[in-house]
């Protein structure tokens, strides 16, 4: 292979203590350094027009055609290793050392040779952990051209080179030496979010005001929610303008979750973009836009801010339930005992009531004022009466756990909407009870999706149609997916039934279905829209998977139980006879 000589920069670099950390970690090493390789070396080295001429396990070697890129490279590099270092204990922090030659290589192929190259890994080996020497070539040519301090270390005898090399430390005298970590907030003990200022992508500095606007109104919305820990407009507000590093603004703020979006203005319409991040572990959650006229700034800002807090509450109690669920169970608080319950209380079917009742008692044992703790404790022997044999003793304990969650929860939006559920299901003749309690939670939380399909579905069995489904529609506007869409769907699904709209009924019973199919009542609502259509075999196939769900359902489940006015009651019975039901 033919040989040729040319003048290089060249920039030799390795990890220090290598050995030590493959030996602690294999595994664990090998994927930092490959992370280090993809998002900081590799990225530096591109924008500084190096070239990789080869690696080994721990170590590049990098040609430059300028000798001023190669060391503004390194410093970069070097000035960007700090932070992705922070939390991470001495002994196990990847370092690196860095040397910088000019001279003659010998170039073939892809590779090069000669003095040139091995002095700049000689060099390297001098240097300390996060340092970046250079020979005196280098310094000559470069001390009056970057922003740099060089501090002479005098001559040195390095390997396999015969004269001693004048070797210069770089330090960075136009950058502030890097400031000691701002302290780690510790995390509060409800889940906690900042909002982050929206970035303007219209390109208008004139709509800055409607983006700092908004964002504004979400954190204000979002402070409704009750658990949820919101960090103040002031604080995340002194990170506009900068590229953001989502894991530091979790560290120094001391939130577990971070909401980043933009906005872009194109003709009278806006566009809205969010995303939500675990700022722990930079982990993506959730991500939506949103879209509308800028006609009425104010009236699309509200809108936007309550369809954001809508949409974030169900993606964050998952995210909370997923954290619960990954702790020692040892470890575990009243909050995440409540969250563990979650899962199954959402099912809402008896047998799975039984399994949250485990974990929500000892919860309010920890913390007897707990008032979602109560509120689905009240939810889960409501479950249990309706479903699982109408037992007096659940009925009387799920009215004393929802009038206990609505004295200590006067300002838990969530816990005020279950204990109104389970009052308005199960003692009629305290309705007024009900209604108040859904009034306060929407009240505290407009866009709580929860507080607006319980209140449907109490309303559409009191054959409130017209409320119910606009109540429900909007809860599944907010919140599409989340898991308790089964009950919205069934609360349209009543209220259709109760105004004679069988189609209309059988269709949303279906989606109830498809959302949960664990779940009973849209099998025996189905089939009794069927019914009403005429569609008798249809109906019966759903009376089978009825039984399969709920094998032990009877009709007199249906009509002896306190929710809903004779009327109604009488007509589903009718209905449900006539598909051969057991009485």
């Amino acid at each position: 292979m033919s040989q040729t000589r040319r003048l290089a920069a060249i920039l030799a670099a390795d990890v220090a203590g290598y050995s030590r950390l493959m030996g602690a970690d294999e595994e664990g090493t090998l994927e930092r350094l490959k992370a280090l390789r993809r998002e900081l070396l590799d990225p530096q080295i591109a924008e500084h027009k190096g070239r990789i001429v080869k690696t080994t396990g721990d170590g590049l070697l990098v040609e430059f055609a300028s000798i001023v890129d190669a060391v503004r490279c390194a410093v970069a590099v070097q000035q960007a290793m700090p932070e992705r270092n922070t939390g991470i204990g001495a002994d196990d922090r990847i370092e690196l050392r860095i040397g910088i030659n000019l001279g003659d290589v010998i170039v073939e192929g892809d590779d090069l040779y000669g003095d040139g190259v091995n002095i700049a890994a000689r060099i390297e080996a001098l240097a300390d952990a996060g340092g970046v020497f250079v020979s005196n070539t280098v310094y000559d040519h470069v001390r009056d051209r970057v922003p740099f301090v060089f501090e002479d270390l005098g001559e040195q005898q390095v390997k396999n080179i015969t004269r001693p090399v004048r070797v210069y430390r770089v330090r960075d005298a136009a950058v502030k030496a890097p400031e000691q970590p701002a302290p780690v907030l510790p995390l509060p003990d409800k889940p906690s979010i900042a909002v982050l200022p929206f970035q303007n992508m219209s390109g208008d500095p004139e709509q800055e005001y409607f983006v700092d606007g908004m964002v504004e109104e979400i954190i204000t919305a979002l402070s409704r929610i009750h658990w949820l820990f919101v960090i103040a407009r002031n604080s995340t507000f002194a990170y506009k303008g900068q590229a953001i590093d989502v894991k530091r603004v979790g560290r120094e703020l001391g939130v577990r979750y971070v909401l980043e979006g933009s906005v872009r203005k194109a003709g009278n319409r806006v566009r809205i973009t969010g995303q939500l991040i675990d700022a722990t572990t930079g982990t993506h959650l959730w991500a939506d836009r949103f879209d509308g006229p800028l006609g009425d700034v104010f009236d699309l800002q509200d809108k936007v801010a309550t369809s954001v807090a809508g949409v974030i509450e169900p993606a964050l109690r998952q995210a909370e339930i997923a954290r619960a669920q990954r702790k020692r169970p040892e470890s575990l608080d009243a909050y995440d005992l409540y969250l563990r319950a979650l899962p199954f209380a959402y099912t809402s079917m008896p047998e799975e009531a039984d399994k949250a009742l485990g974990f929500l008692e000892r919860a309010i044992k920890l913390e007897p004022d707990l008032a979602i703790g109560h509120a689905m404790i009240a939810w889960s022997h409501e479950q249990r009466y309706i479903r699982g044999g109408l037992l007096e003793e659940d009925k009387t304990t799920a009215l004393r756990h929802a009038r206990m969650a609505i004295a200590a929860g006067s300002d838990d939006a969530t816990a005020l909407a279950i204990a109104g559920l389970v009052i308005g299901f199960l003692d009629p003749g305290d309705y007024a009870s009900a209604l108040d309690a859904f009034h306060r939670a929407l009240a505290l939380s407009p866009s709580s999706a929860v507080a607006l399909g319980f209140s449907a579905v109490t309303r559409a069995w009191r054959g409130e149609s017209e409320i119910a489904i606009q109540q429900a529609e909007q809860a599944l506007r907010l919140s599409p997916f989340d898991p308790m869409s089964n009950i919205r769907h069934m609360a349209i699904a009543i209220a259709h039934f109760v105004s004679g709209r069988f189609e209309e009924a059988a269709v949303a019973a279906n989606r109830a279905a498809q959302g949960h199919p664990r779940f009973s009542p849209p099998y025996w609502m189905r089939a009794a829209a069927l019914v009403n259509l005429g569609r008798l075999d249809e109906a019966k196939t759903m009376a089978l998977r009825l039984l399969e769900v709920q094998p032990g359902f009877t009709i007199r489940s249906i009509t002896e139980a306190p929710f809903a006015n004779r009327e109604i009651l009488d007509a589903l019975g009718d209905a449900l006879h006539r598909v051969g039901l057991p009485e």
